[in-house]
């Protein structure tokens, strides 16, 4: 069986492919569409990307249920946990149109951040896809890296920023790759391979993140919040997966 580990880059996407009972065999590419994943050779039965997947109508409080329940776990991580908008304001391609719509459609009124609407290309493609294609839902899950880390750290918040300014930080990279090699799940060569062209460092470090969840996933795993996950009008799952705690 093999899984993948996948979050967003310049290129489109950034996977890393690998067998679960062999660590050895893994493969790093960036690909334009998340489809091309899901459709690559190897046919990973667990893809696990760093992506909002299940939009809601309305939004009550800061974003979806997934995003309030691990916010608190992340300590000063937690701004890197986007409140996602509806899906109304997630479909409009125009950043005020966005900010219109999402104010509208949420208690209290809220609006889109910057960084939020820059992903909402992306949150686009992912909900199409799934809806498209529903055996892929049973495949696909939605994982936040600082939630993986938080889970590989003893279900505890990291005190270090993965980037500063948006730039990376030395140091903050040091402690999540000290983290992926502690778990013992990940080669020491692929922890800190370099990153193909078109993905940034930091992007291949999220998706080994990913990874490390669709191992335990797949291993009969995982640990999504909220457990049981919730499910949108299109019935898609609305939950963020990290690994299960012993």
């Amino acid at each position: 069986m093999w899984v993948a580990g996948v979050d967003g880059c310049r290129a489109g996407w950034i996977a890393v492919l690998m067998r679960v009972d062999e660590p050895q065999a893994y493969r790093i590419v960036t690909v334009p569409t998340l489809a091309a994943i899901a459709d690559a050779p190897e046919k990973p039965e667990v893809i696990a990307v760093d992506m909002p997947i299940g939009l809601p109508e309305r939004t009550q409080g800061s974003g979806r249920l997934p995003e309030q329940l691990i916010r608190p776990l992340l300590g000063q991580r937690q701004s890197s946990v986007f409140a996602i908008p509806s899906r109304r304001a997630v479909e409009a391609e125009d950043y005020g149109e966005a900010c219109t719509i999402a104010a509208a459609t949420s208690e209290p009124s809220r609006k889109v951040s910057r960084q939020g609407f820059a992903i909402f290309p992306k949150i686009r493609e992912i909900d199409a896809l799934l809806r498209a294609r529903p055996d892929l839902v049973t495949r696909v899950y939605e994982v936040h890296p600082e939630l993986a880390f938080w889970a590989l750290n003893n279900a505890k918040a990291l005190d270090q920023p993965k980037k500063v300014k948006g730039v990376p930080y030395g140091p903050g990279m040091a402690l999540r790759r000290g983290l992926l090699k502690q778990s013992g799940l990940l080669p020491d060569h692929l922890i800190h391979a370099p990153p193909p062209r078109g993905a940034a460092a930091d992007d291949l470090l999220d998706a080994l993140a990913g990874l490390t969840v669709a191992l335990d996933i797949a291993r009969g795993g995982g640990q999504p919040f909220p457990d049981p996950p919730g499910r949108d009008v299109h019935g898609l799952p609305v939950a963020i997966w990290t690994l299960r705690r012993s």
